[in-house]
């Protein structure tokens, strides 16, 4: 992992499990739950029901509602069916679950909140995962955009996995397993994993690169290539008609994606910040070579602890950050009002990422 010196010792080197937070559940069972939930995610439903997935629900203008884990499921009367996991917070999106109804029609699909049945963790650090981990192959878009490509000529090999109750993260290199357990009981990785905090899981996603849930996906503002969903797996480009393809496929054939959502080190160290407006400064005068970094926009940090974050960025900007013709920075102002800090911003980018450019454009 493309970590920078000086955060290299948040990394944890142990097999470790952690509880993940703000987490809801909904189960969709009936003969056509598959069918019906491929009309309306904006990744491709796979054959078989076994098989767990990730992706993400769309407004009908291309704006992110909710990105989601979709879990192969059986429920406890034994009916076949998926449990969609995603960020439990108020936000400005419309509720899922009223959402998801008004696309039923007279589909045969039961949808129901089971979120005060289950329980959601997250394990990573297992020699076992080096088993299916493998590195990545890209189709990279003109705009900017990046699919991963996933080799599964068999069905066990299907990247996200088929065992139950345990999904392949794969929305990076190194994240582990997603696990859903009953609600108050505890999944069996502990006795062979370090257990850790729900910070921890913050900074573990961090590290890797990955944004999720409200905080870093805003609902109703975030576009899916901007919060970094194609290079993680959630959209396909190529499925049939779903909620908000339109504007997605536009963008990923004749668009250009001039934002991305970094990694970044922050300091001084600051911890549990949010939604903080980050601005790019030039660091010299421009010559032909080097023009100046235009200061249009600004960034945003997203998500942080313990001096790393994840921000929503300009292209451009991280261009100029590379090059040493800019730095970025924001200010935050004392308890008292009084006076204000300043702090300084570095991305860099994770080394399971595609190579997309972040020229000037």
């Amino acid at each position: 992992m493309n970590v920078p010196t000086v955060v290299r010792s948040l990394v944890r080197s142990t097999p470790t499990i952690a509880p993940v937070p703000h987490r809801a559940l909904l189960s969709v069972t009936g003969s056509q739950a598959g069918e019906f939930l491929n009309g309306v995610v904006a990744s491709s439903v796979p054959p078989s029901r076994d098989s767990h997935f990730y992706t993400a629900f769309l407004h009908a203008q291309g704006r992110v509602l909710h990105d989601a884990f979709i879990h192969s499921y059986t429920s406890p009367e034994g009916k076949r069916g998926y449990l969609i996991e995603y960020d439990s917070r108020p936000s400005e999106a419309p509720p899922l679950l009223s959402t998801l109804k008004r696309y039923v029609l007279r589909s045969k699909v039961r949808l129901r909140d089971v979120s005060d049945e289950y329980d959601v963790w997250s394990a990573w650090g297992s020699e076992t995962e080096k088993g299916w981990e493998t590195a990545r192959e890209w189709v990279n878009a003109s705009s900017g955009a990046a699919e991963p490509v996933w080799k599964h000529e068999q069905e066990s090999e299907w990247p996200w996995g088929n065992g139950p109750n345990a999904l392949r993260d794969r929305r990076a290199v190194g994240m582990g397993h997603r696990l859903v357990v009953r609600k108050g009981d505890r999944p069996s990785q502990c006795s062979t994993h370090d257990t850790a905090a729900e910070e921890d899981y913050l900074l573990h996603r961090i590290l890797h690169g990955v944004p999720e849930g409200n905080t870093d996906i805003v609902p109703m503002h975030s576009f899916p290539m901007d919060s970094n969903l194609d290079i993680m797996g959630a959209l396909d480009f190529r499925k049939g008609c779903y909620v908000g393809q339109e504007l997605t496929v536009r963008t990923y054939h004749t668009g250009i994606i001039r934002k991305r959502i970094f990694p970044v080190q922050i300091q001084p160290s600051i911890d549990f910040l949010s939604d903080i407006d980050i601005k790019a400064v030039n660091k010299a005068a421009p010559t032909e070579d080097s023009p100046r970094t235009r200061p249009r926009g600004t960034g945003k940090l997203l998500s942080s602890t313990q001096g790393v974050g994840l921000a929503l960025l300009r292209l451009e900007h991280v261009a100029a950050v590379e090059e040493d013709r800019a730095s970025l920075e924001f200010d935050l102002m004392s308890s008292d009002g009084g006076s204000s800090s300043k702090y300084a911003v570095r991305p860099w980018r994770p080394d399971w990422w595609p190579s997309f450019s972040v020229n000037e454009q």
